[in-house]
């Protein structure tokens, strides 16, 4: 069974506990919309999102608790879901199918713990229950699940695995609008608070992130693999163009010239001298 970008071993327990709601107090908010004041600077246009019914088709739905809400996303985790890489994007639902049965079922959790899923092709999938548009709790980053969203990306990205540009297309286009709905530049950074001693940081620790961050920053994991995590950087100014942000022009570093600087001094004549008449 697809189990998706896993901890490790010791923290099962506690990321069990956290679907259910052990990772501090929150505010269960169902009947209106709390993102906070509208902020147009720097908003991003909405990609394309298919609904949850897309990949819940014919699956039998459980009974789960209503979803939960923070008052607004000031950072995206990007995960892979470590489950095989070359499939045909038309069973991107299945797949993802599979992975909620994994989570809501041996694992136990309330919902499938990422907010967004993105296939190969480009394709976004609506994960966690509660409105694409609403800062909705996952359960993707222990430790640091509030105020931020999960964006995990279908297959296996480990280094030497190609990670389609359509899919970070995608993901750049995602967090761009996600994080755009509260003004954050996908390139900077943000201080979130730790709720769970099992992440990198102990719990109450006050951790400088990214705003766009691989999961590996908040969690120790691989994920979400060296390939994709090589792409990040780019997926942030991608991200951020798309905000209609300034680029920033990387650093030029001072080399000195290894070129012989030409000499100032005469050159020595070769035309001879005169004959005074003296031997």
């Amino acid at each position: 069974m697809l189990f998706g970008c896993l901890p490790g071993v010791s923290a099962l327990l506690a990321l069990a506990l956290f679907a259910r709601g052990a990772d501090g107090p929150v505010t269960v908010r169902v009947d209106r919309h709390v993102a906070g004041p509208a902020t147009t600077a720097y908003r991003a246009a909405r990609p394309h999102i298919l609904p949850r019914s897309v990949w819940l088709a014919g699956l039998t739905r459980r009974n789960q608790p209503p979803a939960r809400y923070d008052d607004k996303v000031v950072a995206v985790f990007i995960h892979h879901t470590d489950s095989p890489g070359g499939y045909d994007c038309a069973d991107a639902p299945a797949i993802i199918r599979h992975l909620y049965a994994g989570q809501t079922g041996d694992r136990r959790w309330d919902d499938i713990g990422y907010n967004f899923i993105v296939d190969r092709c480009g394709t976004i999938y609506e994960g966690r229950a509660g409105g694409v548009d609403r800062p909705v709790i996952g359960a993707h980053t222990l430790g640091f699940n509030h105020r931020t969203a999960g964006i995990a990306a279908l297959g296996t990205f480990t280094g030497g695995v190609p990670v389609p540009k359509a899919m970070t297309d995608a993901i750049a286009a995602l967090a761009a609008w996600k994080l755009g709905l509260a003004g954050v530049d996908p390139r900077g950074s943000v201080r979130l608070r730790s709720s769970n001693s099992h992440s990198r940081y102990k719990a109450g620790t006050a951790a400088t992130l990214p705003t766009l961050a691989g999961h590996d920053a908040g969690y120790m994991t691989s994920c979400p693999g060296a390939a994709l995590t090589a792409r990040l950087p780019e997926i942030r100014e991608a991200a951020a163009r798309l905000q209609g942000r300034i680029p920033r022009t990387p650093p030029t570093t001072h080399r000195p010239s290894t070129a012989r600087k030409p000499s100032t001094a005469p050159a020595p004549s070769t035309a001879r001298k005169p004959s005074t008449g003296t031997p």
